[in-house]
C-alpha cells in the first residue's frame, strides 16, 4: 500500500512538471470551502480543530479523531454564483483517517455575445471536483496526508478534465499548543483540455504555523502562500498631475510581494466548542485597488459554534463594495446520533 501511494504520488508530480506551461486553468479550485478558514482571511493549512471542512486546505490536518463526522458547506459568492459541497471522514485504525468529498461551483446563466457583440442568447457554466484523501501519523506529533482530486469543468459547449494531488505535512506540539504545516497543492495536469492548448493548474507551495497563547485563550495564525512564485505585482491607481487623470501604476517591491504572500489570522477560542475570528490578507486588499475596493477589502470575519452532535460556522467577507461573500458550514458527528 505505502509503495502504490509513493508512485502514485510521483505520477502525479511528473505530470504536474509537464503541465506547468501555459495560462492557469481552474482557479475556483482556491474559492473557500470553510467558514473557520475563510474567517481567518481566506485560507490556513495548521490550525488543530475537528473540522473536516479545513482538510481541503492541508490533508494532514485529517486524522481519526474526526470519524464519521460529515461537513456541509454553502457559499453565496460574487454576483450569481453559488458553491456548494461536502466533505466526509472515517477513522483508519489508530493512526490513520480517509476524507471523501465534492464541491460543486455555478455561476448561474451567462449572456452570449458574438465578437462584435451581438446577443446571441445564453448559456451555463459550472465547476466541480471530488476528492479522496488519506493521513496518517509518523509519531506523537507529526502526520502527513494526502487527497486526489478529479476535475471537471463545463463553460457553454468547451469542458475541461483534470486530475491533481495535495500533499501535506503537520508538526503539532500540543504541550506549547503550536502548529506548522507544509502544503504541496493541486500537482497535477489535463486529462482534456477546453481547446487544442494546454492549461496548467494553480499549483502552490503553501507553509504555515498557529500559536495558541498561553495567559489567554488567543490563537494567532500566520499562513503563506504562492511560494512558487517570489514575484506578485500588482497595478494602483494614482491621479496624474499633469493631465488631471487616473494612471496605473504598477508596484512590484520587496516588502509588497512580502506581504502579498502573507495571511494573517487571529482567534478568540474559550473553549473546544466557540470560536470568534477575524482575518487580513493584505492580496485581496491590494488586488481590489482597482476594482471600487472599500475599508473591508482584505478583512473577514466568521465564528463557530459546536452544540453536542451538530456543529455551525459562518463567515462575511466584502471583496467589494457590490459583492459580499457569505458562508456557512454545518458539520455533525454520526456517531452520536447513534448514542
Amino acid at each position: 500500500m505505502k509503495r502504490f501511494i509513493v508512485i502514485y504520488l510521483l505520477v502525479c508530480l511528473v505530470v504536474s512538471v509537464r503541465a506547468q506551461e501555459g495560462k492557469s486553468a481552474f482557479d475556483f479550485l482556491d474559492l473557500p470551502v470553510s467558514s473557520h478558514a475563510n474567517s481567518l482571511g481566506g485560507n490556513n493549512i495548521s490550525i488543530i480543530e475537528e473540522d473536516v471542512s479545513m482538510v481541503r486546505y492541508n490533508p494532514a490536518l485529517l486524522g481519526p479523531e474526526m470519524d464519521m463526522i460529515i461537513d456541509l458547506n454553502y457559499m453565496r459568492y460574487m454576483a450569481a454564483t453559488n458553491s456548494a459541497g461536502a466533505m466526509f471522514a472515517k477513522a483508519a485504525g489508530v493512526r490513520g483517517a480517509w476524507s471523501a468529498g465534492m464541491q460543486y461551483v455555478g455561476y448561474g446563466n451567462l449572456t452570449e455575445a458574438d465578437a462584435t457583440g451581438n446577443i446571441l442568447g445564453t448559456f451555463s457554466a459550472k465547476d466541480m471536483v471530488i476528492s479522496g484523501g488519506y493521513a496518517h501519523d509518523f509519531g506523537a506529533r507529526w502526520r502527513g496526508g494526502f487527497q486526489t482530486k478529479l476535475i471537471y469543468s463545463a463553460y457553454a459547449e468547451y469542458s475541461s478534465v483534470a486530475l491533481a494531488v495535495d500533499v501535506g505535512l503537520n508538526y503539532y506540539n500540543p504541550n506549547k499548543q503550536f502548529s506548522m504545516s507544509l502544503v504541496f497543492k493541486n500537482l497535477g495536469g489535463q486529462l482534456k483540455r477546453f481547446t487544442e492548448a494546454h492549461e496548467r493548474l494553480p499549483w502552490d507551495i503553501q507553509f504555515g504555523f498557529s500559536k495558541t497563547m498561553r495567559s489567554v485563550p488567543i490563537r494567532w495564525s500566520v499562513t503563506v502562500d504562492h511560494m512558487n512564485k517570489w514575484s506578485l505585482p500588482y497595478t494602483k491607481p494614482r491621479t496624474d498631475e499633469f493631465s488631471n487623470g487616473e494612471i496605473l501604476e504598477t508596484k512590484d517591491n520587496f516588502f509588497s510581494n512580502m506581504f502579498r504572500h502573507m495571511i494573517f489570522g487571529v482567534e478568540y477560542v474559550p473553549s473546544r466548542n466557540f470560536y470568534v475570528a477575524l482575518g487580513y490578507n493584505y492580496k485581496t486588499y491590494t488586488d481590489m485597488l482597482r476594482y471600487g475596493r472599500n475599508f473591508f477589502s482584505g478583512f473577514t470575519f466568521g465564528a463557530g459554534v459546536q452544540v453536542k452532535m451538530v456543529g455551525l460556522g459562518v463567515s462575511v467577507a466584502n471583496r467589494h463594495v457590490r459583492g459580499t461573500m457569505f458562508m456557512f458550514n454545518l458539520n455533525m458527528r454520526l456517531n452520536e446520533f447513534k448514542r
